[in-house]
């Protein structure tokens, strides 16, 4: 099995936009409006959910009417909100067919789908022109990627000169492997975390050029502390990401903070620009 055949393994299951709609309409009523907002408790899939969507985005500075690129955008969430709050248009990529086919579901539910378009594609062969995008983002992606540069390489040929990539993600830490099976990977078959020194020099030798590389542990760790106590004695809420990731999200996401606590996994957010 190829390392894209395990990563799909990993995240695919059906019904997703059914069960995430049902999961909203049991919470707030069968009346209750689906909007980018409404959603984000079930559509944002990555650690901290809107919030690290937020901070990346205030980095990321999109404007209206720009063209976005969202690679490994997975059901859709944060490229729906930001073409809804910032007047943009948002193109997704993403490897997994049922992620795609959600995101599509969504889109149509929210009213998004003149604002945000979904492919399926793999982020080291884009479906995409060269030079096309005003601005790029990645949340959490690339550590399902071995072939960093060819990640980095990618998104430096479709974004326009000039442009800015936002990404965070995390990188390896000094005290071992991540404790597995972890939200994005459920061993480490398909888990390939970088040091510091290896992210700057993939990056570097892809032809960006970095403007900020900051490791947000000190910030973000301790309400991820917070939250991991809160789980192990009330477990997930209603509207979380078992929702789409079924019952084992609980165990994936303890695992993936008890993973930062202990050094065995470092978040960063990074802004890079392709030369003018």
């Amino acid at each position: 099995m190829t390392d894209g055949a395990r990563v799909e393994d990993h995240y695919a299951s059906a019904g997703i936009a059914e069960r995430i709609l049902g999961a909203l309409w049991s919470a707030n009523g069968l009346d209750s409006a689906v909007t980018p907002d409404a959603l984000a408790p079930l559509d944002h899939f990555h650690g901290r959910g809107i919030q690290a969507t937020r901070e990346l985005v205030a980095v990321l500075g999109p404007q209206a009417d720009e063209e976005i690129l969202d690679i490994g955008s997975g059901i859709g969430g944060p490229a729906r909100w930001i073409a809804a709050t910032f007047g943009c248009r948002v193109t997704g990529v993403d490897l997994t067919p049922e992620f795609c086919a959600a995101a599509r579901e969504l889109n149509r539910a929210t009213a998004m789908e003149d604002r945000v378009r979904i492919l399926e594609g793999n982020a080291l062969a884009l479906p995409l022109p060269d030079d096309t995008f005003d601005r790029a983002y990645s949340q959490n992606v690339v550590m399902n990627i071995a072939d960093k540069r060819g990640f980095y390489a990618e998104a430096l040929r479709v974004v326009k000169p000039g442009a800015v990539v936002a990404l965070s993600n995390l990188m390896a830490g000094p005290n071992g492997l991540p404790h597995f099976p972890v939200p994005w990977a459920s061993t480490a078959a398909t888990s390939f975390l970088s040091t510091e020194e290896e992210t700057r020099a993939d990056i570097a030798a892809a032809g960006f050029e970095i403007l900020s590389f900051r490791d947000t542990a000190f910030e973000t760790v301790p309400k991820q502390t917070a939250f991991r106590r809160k789980l192990e004695s009330e477990g997930m809420p209603p509207l979380g990401m078992q929702v789409l990731m079924g019952e084992r999200m609980r165990e994936l996401t303890i695992n993936s903070i008890r993973s930062l606590e202990e050094g065995r996994a470092i978040p960063v957010e990074i802004l890079l620009r392709k030369p003018a």
